[in-house]
């Protein structure tokens, strides 16, 4: 169905530079020493990405005390972040990426089906960084409802 780049398990995460919804600049590679779980959402303050963060945010003591930092990424501009992570209470950073440069390396945007067509977008993923930046985990399509639930089961980190 595309040509989109598909991260694996073993590979060296790309490392990236973008802007939270403090305006603070968030650097993959400065985690370093961290293990990191880097999430692509389609669009801020929809129903099912609104659902995706409230979920990480609910779990994010959790995935703290296990060593986790949490980073979200979306298309959206600044001001769509900003009023997103104040509306839902979000702690954990937000990046803008509204060229799509990110999501790219990341195998994030392409085709995929959306009821039955083909069209391009996001394509909603999750990537999880031991401390190396060594992916761990790649999920690609995954489902926002119930996804941190899963994720924490596979983590060994279920309540």
């Amino acid at each position: 169905m595309t040509d989109t780049v598909r991260l694996e398990a073993g590979q060296l995460a790309p490392d990236f530079t973008l802007t939270d919804q403090n305006g603070r600049k968030v650097t993959l590679s400065a985690l370093r020493g961290r293990k990191v779980i880097v999430y692509f959402y389609g669009e801020a303050s929809t129903p099912a990405c609104t659902a995706q963060a409230c979920d990480f945010e609910e779990s994010l003591g959790t995935l703290e005390s296990a060593g986790y930092a949490v980073l979200g990424i979306s298309r959206d501009q600044l001001p769509a972040i900003e009023k997103f992570a104040a509306a839902q209470g979000l702690t954990f950073p937000l990046l803008s990426d509204p060229g799509r440069a990110v999501h790219e390396l990341y195998g994030a945007y392409g085709e995929k089906k959306l009821y039955g067509r083909v069209v391009h977008g996001v394509i909603r993923s999750t990537f999880v960084l031991d401390e190396h930046g060594v992916i761990t985990m790649a999920l690609y399509g995954i489902k926002a409802t119930g996804h941190v639930a899963m994720l924490r089961r596979r983590l060994g980190l279920a309540a």
